[in-house]
């Protein structure tokens, strides 16, 4: 193997490009709080973060809170329909106004002081307001307002007022978010419930993981057999054609069953043995088409997409990555539903759901050690890499930024992301 030349640990905190190469990243990458810092203003304060789905503010003066990086925000929807993101803190003393995971409301209240806040944060009252100078004005102390776009449905935010459009910064991932949110069947995709955990692990190990077919096998066993013949077959992601592929900006999509990648086609083909009975159920009230369009989108999408840097459309579900230290970060798994579609359905993808990524599935825990895994190993050698060349070589008859599917072109992808912004 080519020797590569030492990195001293103070060399880790200045120069970041270093840490980076085309095959392989530094372990500080997920050890060391310096670079996490930095982390968290070069990246997290300057590109799109995903904060919420367009159905979890289904009406006017709703809202959920959210996080950007590590600042905790409100997402609300206005009573013209607006959408906006709030830095969570009064403009007095700093306390937070809303502490409720989602809600409905018309003003948000700092507990400390009673300051009061229009759900688009213009400040509107001030208690005992005679006690400041004749000067202070109201408008001029409104809750600090992110920079807000929407693309099918999934809302971002950025610190940034300079920063290109969301669309731009999606570029070719806007393709397979079209194809994802065909989950809805021709009824709308709508979040249906979350868990949140944490494990004691760098956010990056996380965002690596989306788009890794080559754990699947081995990391999950346990999950292939709990399943029958049929979709056992079905998740044989190594065997199936898949591949990887890097769509800029640090995206990527990782395609396990193609076969499954348009949710709208082949709905000639045989119902699968497992749905029968949920088709049966829903030929009672919808047309032939219809019920195959359902059934098709009950089992999910073929392919998992990341967004960088906290988003990952993964199958039939939203992940979302939130760090919270060098060594810690919280996980939401976010259910995916059919918007007004049969109740059928609906309970059909979430007892799918459950299976996997439930907290008590045969998915989640498995990934969860295995992450935890990762960066205990880390704390073992002072220069050591972790690996990302498996499927480095050009495939012949293919793009230069497509791989296997079990190719780490997706990690590499986002690494070069991280090089860039860490070295702005």
């Amino acid at each position: 193997m080519e020797e590569r030349a030492a990195i001293a640990p103070e060399d880790t905190r200045q120069d970041f490009g270093a840490l980076v190469r085309e095959d392989r990243v530094h372990t500080a990458l997920y050890r060391d709080p310096v670079i996490f810092e930095e982390e968290m203003e070069r990246i997290f304060k300057n590109t799109w973060v995903w904060v919420a789905h367009a159905s979890e503010l289904p009406g006017k003066n709703t809202f959920k809170t959210a996080h950007v990086g590590r600042q905790p925000v409100i997402v609300t929807r206005d009573k013209e329909g607006k959408v906006h993101v709030l830095l969570n803190r009064c403009r007095h003393r700093a306390a937070s106004v809303c502490e409720k995971k989602k809600g409905k409301a018309s003003v948000f209240v700092c507990p400390y002081h009673g300051w009061s806040y229009d759900v688009d944060g213009k400040l509107r009252k001030v208690p005992h307001a005679a006690g400041y100078s004749e000067d202070f004005n109201t408008a001029d102390y409104p809750l600090v307002s992110l920079r807000v776009e929407e693309y099918q449905g999934l809302i971002f935010a950025t610190f940034r007022e300079d920063i290109e459009p969301l669309v731009d910064f999606l570029g070719p991932a806007k393709k397979w978010i079209d194809l994802f949110m065909k989950q809805g069947a021709g009824f709308g995709v709508k979040t249906g419930g979350e868990h949140r955990f944490r494990f004691p692990g760098n956010w990056k190990i996380q965002l690596e993981n989306t788009t890794d077919a080559y754990h699947f096998p081995i990391v999950h066993k346990t999950f292939l057999s709990s399943l029958d013949d049929a979709t056992e077959d079905l998740f044989d992601v190594l065997g199936q054609g898949g591949w990887v592929e890097d769509l800029g900006n640090g995206h990527s999509v990782m395609v396990m069953i193609p076969d499954l990648v348009d949710l709208e086609e082949n709905l000639d083909a045989p119902i699968p043995e497992r749905f029968q009975a949920l088709a049966d159920e829903l030929a009672k009230e919808y047309p032939d088409d219809q019920v195959r369009r359902i059934v098709r989108a009950v089992g999910g999408s073929g392919f998992n997409l990341n967004l960088f840097p906290n988003l990952a459309c993964s199958m039939a579900f939203f992940r979302v990555l939130r760090p919270v230290a060098v060594n810690e970060t919280e996980i939401a798994h976010i259910a995916i539903t059919m918007d007004g579609g049969p109740e059928a359905g609906n309970r059909a993808r979430l007892r799918l759901h459950e299976h996997f990524q439930g907290p008590m599935g045969f998915g989640s825990p498995d990934d969860a050690e295995g992450w935890e895994r990762v960066q205990r190993g880390a704390r073992a050698g002072d220069d050591l890499w972790v690996m990302l060349n498996r499927g480095k070589d050009p495939v012949e008859g293919k793009p230069s930024n497509v791989g296997d599917v079990s190719a780490e072109t997706g990690m590499r992808a986002a690494y070069q992301m991280w090089k860039r912004m860490m070295t702005a």
